[in-house]
């Protein structure tokens, strides 16, 4: 068994890394120290189990572990924390695995046989103790990539898919356009039933000659359109802008 212990304190690296080292059938330990690190070790070492704590500076444990649980065969995880109670009430709850520090050797030992992978479920627990990713998880070859939200211009719907536009390119997503704007309400707006947009990036409103209207986009030459039902709503943000 190959394991990955995610924590941004050196001290409790060590710690579990030593109570881990007295457990049988454990062939490899790797460390990270925030959720960044965690993920790009989980691609390129693919561990069978995460030891994930849930406070860390940067990305934090819950928003990795969401990521994580993207890849074709996810680890299963075990979140480690010393406090944040609400949160641990969801877990149990849910059945979400999770130790107490300091951790000790017992329960550790116990977590990491009866581990498995995150189940649809547990993953909205997950998800409810979060304001909100600070990047969205795109699957490229087999591979993830996080697509900063600051960076992104809009999501448009074709068909079955949504394709994030973003400053660097463009790739599809497994979200929806309705979870999107419920998870992200103050950053993008909806222009149209197929799109909703980053507010930041909307300049201007352009009116066609047939009376059509499209959002002007500072950093990207397509116009999307409005429909009629969301037009007064972005011309109500162009007069608070």
């Amino acid at each position: 068994m190959k394991l990955l212990v995610v924590d941004d304190e050196p001290l409790a690296q060590q710690r579990l890394k030593q109570l881990l080292s007295e457990i049988e059938n454990i062939e490899s330990i790797t460390l990270a120290n925030n959720g960044i690190r965690a993920i790009e070790a989980c691609q390129s070492n693919k561990p069978d189990v995460v030891l994930m704590d849930i406070r860390m500076p940067g990305m934090d444990g819950l928003e990795a572990s969401q990521h994580i649980s993207q890849m074709e065969e996810p680890p299963a995880i075990i979140f480690t924390t010393a406090y944040d109670e609400y949160a641990l009430e969801a877990f149990k709850a849910n059945a979400v695995d999770y130790l107490l520090k300091p951790v000790r050797e017992n329960t550790l030992k116990q977590a990491i046989e009866k581990a498995c992978r995150l189940n649809k479920a547990q993953l909205e627990a997950v998800r409810s103790q979060h304001e909100g990713r600070t990047n969205i998880t795109a699957k490229i070859s087999g591979n993830i990539k996080l697509i900063p939200v600051k960076d992104i211009i809009y999501f448009q719907a074709e068909q079955k898919y949504v394709t994030v536009k973003y400053l660097n390119g463009e790739t599809i997503i497994e979200d929806t356009l309705k979870e999107l704007q419920t998870e992200f309400p103050e950053t993008f707006v909806r222009v149209h039933r197929n799109a909703i947009v980053s507010k930041k990036f909307i300049t201007g409103i352009h009116r066609d000659t047939q009376g059509h209207s499209f959002v002007i986009l500072s950093e990207d030459n397509k116009q999307l359109e409005i429909s009629r039902r969301h037009l007064s709503e972005i011309k109500k943000l162009m007069n608070e802008l």
